[in-house]
């Protein structure tokens, strides 16, 4: 399952992330992972879930991170949820490509049996309408 929750800057997307992070590691028989851009999140995760700076592997671009992703399921069978903070800082402002990566992250959901969250910085008419299916706005 794959959710995009929508929102300008400052609408609380952050805040929202860090409470489903917390649900899922009260839920999660397996292992929850939080992705962002930078270390801002270290003291508001739980210790419980996995934080990774993707400034720390260099990601860049969608295809990069759809790989990293991809091995990270890959590498750990047992991740139940992945979180994403600030994505669109992470794969780049392209909306087209931003949808071309959430159809392939539909599928490795859906293979992986893995629920992926991530929280994205624009308006929601600014998004293609391929995405209105896994919307969540703010």
């Amino acid at each position: 399952m794959v959710t995009l929750i929508i929102g300008k800057k400052g609408t609380g997307k952050t805040k929202k992330l860090i409470n489903l992070a917390t649900e899922a590691v009260e839920a999660s028989k397996g292992n929850v992972v939080v992705i962002e851009k930078g270390s801002k999140l270290t003291y508001d995760v739980s210790h419980k879930a996995r934080l990774i700076d993707t400034e720390q592997y260099a990601i860049t671009g969608y295809d990069a991170f759809f790989g990293f992703l991809s091995g990270l399921c890959a590498g750990n069978y047992d991740v139940t949820d992945v979180l994403v903070d600030s994505t669109l800082k992470i794969g780049g402002q392209d909306f087209t490509a931003f949808a071309a990566f959430i159809e392939k992250i539909n599928v490795l959901a859906t293979k992986t049996d893995t629920k992926f969250t991530f929280l994205v910085s624009a308006d929601a008419s600014e998004l293609p309408q391929s995405l209105d299916a896994v919307t969540v706005k703010i």
